[in-house]
C-alpha cells in the first residue's frame, strides 16, 4: 500500500520529477521517431537495392519487375515484423533497446546478397548471415530476412536454381534452431559442428555432384573453404556477442538485483514497508521460479521493482518506465514488468507474472494478519490452500498461462517455507 501522509512534504520534488519525466518522455518519443526512420531506410534500401541490382545484372524487364515486387513485399513484411516485435517486446537479448544494431547488420547483409551472384555459389556465406541476423533480432526475423536475402541472390542469377536456395536455407534454419536462446553456459561447439557438416553435405549433394566434371578430392576444396570461412566468422561473432551482450545482461541483473542497488535504496528511504515486502516476495518468487525452471532472475527483478512507482507516486507503465530505462534494465525484464504493471486482462499473462501475483497475495495476507496480532498463530497450510481456492473460484488465475500442475507445485513450494514466514512478524 502507498503512503499518503508524506506526499505534501515531497510536492516540490514530485513536481521537479514530473518535469524530468516530460523531458525523458520526449527523449523516448525521439527514439521512436528514429526507429521509424530506420524502418523507412530498411524498406526503401531493400526495394531500391533489388531494383538497381536487377538492372545492373542486365536481367529481362519481366525479371526486373518480378524482383522489385518481391523486394517490396519482403521489405514490407520485415518492417511489420520489426515493428510488431518492438511494440510487444519480442526481441531477444537486449536487441529491443538497440534496434539500430539489427538494421545496420541487415543493410550490410543486403549489400552482400546483391553482390554474391558474382561469385561461385559454393562459397556463399549465408550460414553466417542467417546466424547474425537472428542474433540481433529474433530467430523468426533472422530466418525470414536471411531467407529473402538468399532469394535475392538466387533470382539475380541468370540461371539460379531451387537447389542453391535449399542448401543455404536449410543450413541457416538449423543453425538458428540449435543456437536459440544463448546463455553464458551454452556449448556452441556441437551445434556449429552439426551446422557446418550439414552445409558441406548439402553443397556436395546438390551442387558438386551435378557438375560436369570427374568427382575427385579437388572438387571438395571449395566447399571446405566455405565451411572454414563460416566457422571463423561465426566463432568471432559468437565470442563477441557472448562478452558484450549475454554476459553484460547477466552482469546487469546482478547489479539491479542487489538489495543495495541505489534505486532500491530510494524505495527503502521512501517506503520501508514497500521495500521489505518486495524483498520477501523476491525471496519466495525466485525459489518457485527456479524450481519450475522459469526465468528466475527476471522474476526477482519484477518482485523488487514492480512497485517502484511508490518513489514518486507513479502507477501506470508510462509513468514508471523511466525508472527502468534510466537504469538500463535488460529487455526481457522490461517486457515482464510492462506486462505485470499493465495487467491487461484481455490477454493471457506469463507464468512469471502468475508467480509474482500469488507470492504478493500470500505475503500481503500474512503481513496483514501479523499487523492485527503480532503473536498470532497462523496455520500456513490452511491459509495457502484458501488463497489458491479463492483465486480459482474467482477465475483470477485463468488470466495466466500456467497449468494446474504448476499451480499445485507452486502451492507445495509455498508450504515448505513455513519457517520463513515468521520473519514477517
Amino acid at each position: 500500500m502507498k503512503k499518503v501522509m508524506g506526499l505534501n512534504e515531497y510536492s516540490d520534488d514530485v513536481e521537479n520529477t514530473n518535469e524530468n519525466n516530460k523531458f525523458l518522455s520526449g527523449l523516448f518519443d525521439k527514439k521512436e521517431k528514429s526507429f521509424k526512420v530506420l524502418m523507412a531506410i530498411t524498406f526503401f534500401a531493400t526495394a531500391i537495392g533489388i531494383l538497381g541490382a536487377s538492372l545492373g545484372y542486365g536481367l529481362k524487364i519481366e525479371a526486373v519487375i518480378r524482383n522489385t515486387v518481391t523486394g517490396i513485399i519482403c521489405a514490407g513484411t520485415l518492417v511489420y515484423m520489426l515493428t510488431d516485435a518492438s511494440r510487444r517486446n519480442l526481441f531477444s537479448y537486449d536487441n529491443g533497446q538497440k534496434r539500430n544494431r539489427y538494421v545496420f547488420v541487415y543493410l550490410i547483409s543486403l549489400v552482400v546478397s546483391l553482390f554474391l551472384p558474382l561469385i561461385a555459389i559454393e562459397v556463399w556465406p549465408y550460414l553466417f548471415i542467417f546466424l547474425i541476423l537472428g542474433l540481433f533480432s529474433t530467430n523468426e526475423i533472422g530466418l525470414f530476412s536471411g531467407s529473402f536475402l538468399l532469394l535475392f541472390s538466387v533470382i539475380l542469377e541468370k540461371e539460379g536454381s531451387y537447389a542453391e536456395f535449399f542448401i543455404y536455407f536449410l543450413a541457416g534454419a538449423v543453425i538458428l534452431a540449435l543456437l536459440r536462446d544463448l546463455t553464458e553456459t551454452t556449448r556452441i561447439g556441437f551445434p556449429i559442428f552439426i551446422s557446418l557438416s550439414l552445409l558441406f553435405v548439402l553443397i556436395v549433394a546438390y551442387d558438386v555432384m551435378f557438375q560436369n566434371r570427374t568427382l575427385g578430392p579437388t572438387m571438395i576444396i571449395v566447399p571446405l573453404v566455405n565451411v572454414l570461412v563460416n566457422l571463423i566468422l561465426m566463432m568471432i561473432t559468437l565470442n563477441i556477442f557472448g562478452v558484450y551482450v549475454i554476459r553484460k545482461s547477466n552482469d546487469r541483473y546482478m547489479d539491479i538485483n542487489d538489495t543495495e542497488y541505489p534505486l532500491l535504496v530510494q524505495l527503502k528511504e521512501k517506503d520501508k514497508e514497500a521495500y521489505f515486502r518486495a524483498i520477501h516476495i523476491a525471496y519466495l518468487a525466485e525459489r518457485i521460479a527456479l524450481d519450475l525452471n522459469l526465468n528466475a532472475r527476471a522474476v526477482k527483478t519484477m518482485s523488487y521493482y514492480y512497485k517502484i512507482g511508490v518513489i514518486d507516486g507513479s502507477t501506470t507503465w508510462d509513468e514508471v518506465k523511466h525508472f527502468y530505462i534510466e537504469n538500463n534494465f535488460p529487455q526481457e525484464a522490461l517486457g515482464f514488468l510492462k506486462e505485470y504493471i499493465d495487467n491487461d486482462k484481455s490477454k493471457q499473462l506469463s507464468k512469471e507474472a502468475a508467480i509474482i501475483y500469488m507470492c504478493e497475495t500470500l505475503i500481503s495476507s500474512i503481513t496483514y494478519l501479523f499487523k492485527k496480532d503480532k503473536d498470532a498463530k497462523i496455520n500456513y497450510d490452511e491459509l495457502i490452500d484458501k488463497i489458491f481456492e479463492h483465486k480459482m473460484e474467482n477465475r483470477e488465475l485463468y488470466n495466466y498461462n500456467i497449468s494446474l500442475y504448476e499451480l499445485e507445485h507452486m502451492k507445495a513450494l509455498m508450504k515448505k517455507e513455513k519457517l520463513y514466514y515468521d520473519f514477517l512478524r
